[in-house]
């Protein structure tokens, strides 16, 4: 057994060198190898001679490429001290002889690395899945270096001969005289080169040695249509320009971010389609709920089903739509601050904060207790409660939109008190958001470490209350002494131009944006927050600003609606449609309930018929619990099957909102004012 291994050893070790040999001795090795193995008329002087025969040959090539080396670097010597070559000329040569050692020595290199894998192979246990996975992973990363260097050797090679050319050129315009236009094209090209010298950022190079960085091996792929003719000089141009996607092992995809000529312009294409599509398709299924009596979002949400992974699949950039479509968000949340002055956030302020948390407290509470019934882990029992308890901004933004509100004398406007819980949620979702890796660690934590993980959710609720009181300061000063100036300079400077105004308005909500992010709070809330303080100055501005204002929300809203589409899957709500149902009846159900007890404790005996209203809006579940779901999914705090529950729960109680919503409506409000709220 031990002559056999041996002998395939060397076998594969031979492998490599086998093509320095002609093809008839190569295939007299190979049968030679093969015979030996299986022991067929062997004998041992035989098997002696042929691994001496091996190992000469071996050793022969080892001392050609020491002498060869030798030779390079006498070589080098000799560029060196070369008078008649100028600097650069010798750096080239110098740089060509280093990439062919580098060569060779990679190749000796790889020589051993096989030797050494066979070795650990033949040293493992062939049961042991584990020892298995472990040589296989290490073989994998010895191939995507090996990749790596010849895939820098390659670039390293195309340069020089850049550089050959380039060399040729200039003896070819040295011997013959040049006119004025090429003496310009010529200063004009040692320009560009300068160019992109500068702005190049060698990513690749800068990032290759960064810790956590990983080699991955990756498909790319022109077209979808790559076996047609027609499209032949296209792929051609788009491999010139980058604009290929990759694919992983992991089946993610990817698309080009930052091209390495910044010069020259691109579009994503695939990003085009997939907006021209949506917007296309957006307009009869918006249509069509419309005339069935469904508010339109539920079409552009029906758009992105059709188009998404469980329908055509032809969306192809779906990160970059869903991107979009948080624009959409933004600008809707700014649109509902607009509404939301600044008097009426005071006036239901303790209702807005008291609510929201009561809520969760008691969502918790129901799903620790329904945990621990049915053996389900605490972690996985509070992200559900939490996620389960969020509400949509936007949904209920939309059922508000355009509707006529006053208020009775001594009430609290439902609306009011329903969009302050809605914005209180949205900072909760920035909590729940960086508390969620102390969720991931609390699951694999043994108790003793569970002091010290409450101490730290502790002090994340700290720096968020710190950062909630830095944000409301930074916008008391800027109420007081910069929103009127900037106003009313925009109003002069927009007088016949719009566009100043859209612009002005448009930065200032990102200003906000960041302000909040920056203070680790959610951009949402900044938004919100930025349409407030502009309603401070009156209600002329803010119908000037939402004119300009809504069609952009409008256009946005519709992106976004079609990214939640891309995330719901009929034929898994068709599958599970009985538990599904029964899951989404018990959670708006449960949420109701929930609302109407906690707004009865906290609302004043005058407002109390509003507590129908509040509470059948608050019962459903935010869309973000896609994006909650998806990170829990990941960080492995959730399986796939409670994430697709998740999904298909949020999706349903969306669905049943305008139902709820419109027999609210139909219950506790007065006529004239239901036919503005509907």
């Amino acid at each position: 057994m031990k002559a056999t291994g041996f002998i395939s050893l060397w076998t594969l070790v031979l492998l490599p060198c086998g093509q320095l040999a002609n093809p008839a001795e190569h295939e007299d090795v190979v049968k030679h190898a093969i015979k030996l193995h299986r022991g067929k008329g062997a004998v041992i002087t035989q098997r002696k001679q042929w691994v001496l025969e091996s190992c000469r040959k071996l050793s022969g090539l080892l001392r050609q490429k020491n002498v060869v080396l030798n030779k390079l670097k006498n070589a080098i010597r000799a560029v060196e001290k070369d008078a008649g070559l100028s600097d650069e000329e010798k750096l080239f040569q110098v740089h060509t002889f280093e990439i062919f050692q580098k060569e060779l020595n990679e190749s000796e290199n790889s020589v051993f690395q096989a030797i050494h894998g066979l070795q650990r192979a033949l040293q493992g246990d062939y049961k042991d899945v584990v020892n298995m996975k472990e040589s296989s992973r290490q073989r994998l990363e010895a191939l995507r270096e090996a990749a790596i260097k010849e895939e820098m050797e390659y670039v390293e090679l195309l340069a020089a001969e850049k550089h050959q050319v380039e060399a040729l050129k200039n003896m070819q315009h040295q011997n013959k005289s040049l006119s004025m236009l090429d003496e310009i094209l010529e200063d004009v090209r040692k320009a560009a080169d300068r160019l992109e010298e500068e702005i190049e950022e060698h990513a690749f190079d800068d990032n290759k040695s960064v810790r956590g960085v990983n080699f991955e091996a990756v498909l790319r792929v022109e077209e979808d249509e790559a076996n047609s003719k027609r499209n032949a000089s296209k792929r051609e141009v788009e491999d010139d320009l980058g604009l290929s996607m990759l694919i992983d092992s992991q089946n993610n995809q990817y698309i080009l971010t930052k091209p390495r000529d910044s010069t020259i312009p691109r579009a994503d294409h695939h990003f085009i389609k997939d907006i021209v599509t949506i917007g296309m398709l957006s307009l009869p299924c918006g249509w069509l709920c419309t005339t069935i009596g469904l508010p339109t979002m539920f079409g552009y949400i029906i758009c992105g089903v059709l188009l998404g992974p469980s329908g055509l699949n032809s969306i192809k950039s779906i990160v970059q739509v869903e991107t979009l479509g948080e624009f959409g968000v933004f600008f809707t949340l700014f649109l509902v601050g607009l509404e939301f002055s600044p008097e009426r956030l005071r006036k239901v302020w303790k209702i807005s904060l008291q609510g929201p948390c009561y809520m969760t407290v008691l969502m918790i509470a129901f799903g620790l207790l329904w945990g621990h019934l049915l053996q389900i882990r605490p972690t996985q029992s509070v992200f559900i409660s939490t996620c389960l308890s969020l509400s949509s901004t936007p949904l209920v933004s939309r059922f508000l939109a355009g509707s006529v509100r006053g208020d009775k004398e001594g009430d609290i406007d439902y609306s009011s008190v329903l969009l302050g819980m809605l914005v209180m949620q949205d900072v909760q979702l920035g909590l729940f958001i960086a508390v969620m890796p102390t969720l991931i660690q609390a699951g694999v934590s043994t108790y003793s470490s569970i002091f010290k993980e409450i101490l730290r959710i502790l002090i994340l609720i700290g720096q968020i209350l710190f950062s909630l009181a830095a944000v409301f300061l930074v916008c008391l000063v800027i109420k007081t002494y910069l929103i009127g100036p900037y106003y009313r300079k925009l109003h002069a400077e927009s007088k016949g131009n719009k566009e100043i105004l859209i612009l002005g308005i448009t930065a200032f909500i990102f200003l906000m944006l960041t302000i909040t992010e920056l203070l680790d709070v959610s951009m949402e809330l900044g938004c919100f927050l930025a349409g407030a303080l502009i309603s401070s100055q009156g209600h002329m501005v803010t119908e000037e600003i939402m004119s300009c204002i809504e069609p952009i929300r409008d256009f946005l809203a519709i992106i976004f609606f079609a990214s939640i589409g891309l995330h719901v899957f009929p034929t898994f709500v068709i599958y599970e449609l009985t538990v599904l149902l029964f899951l989404t009846l018990s959670v708006v159900i449960m949420k109701f309930v929930l609302a109407v007890l906690v707004l009865s404790l906290i609302l004043p005996k005058t407002s109390q018929y509003i507590k129908w209203i509040v509470s059948a809006g608050l019962a459903q579940v935010s869309e973000f619990s896609f994006v909650l779901g998806s990170r829990a999914r990941r960080a492995g705090i959730i399986s796939r099957e409670v994430y697709l529950l998740i999904l298909s729960v949020t999706t349903l109680s969306l669905l049943l909102a305008p139902a709820l919503w419109r027999a609210a409506i139909m219950k506790c409000v007065p006529r004239p004012e239901r036919r503005s709220s509907t």
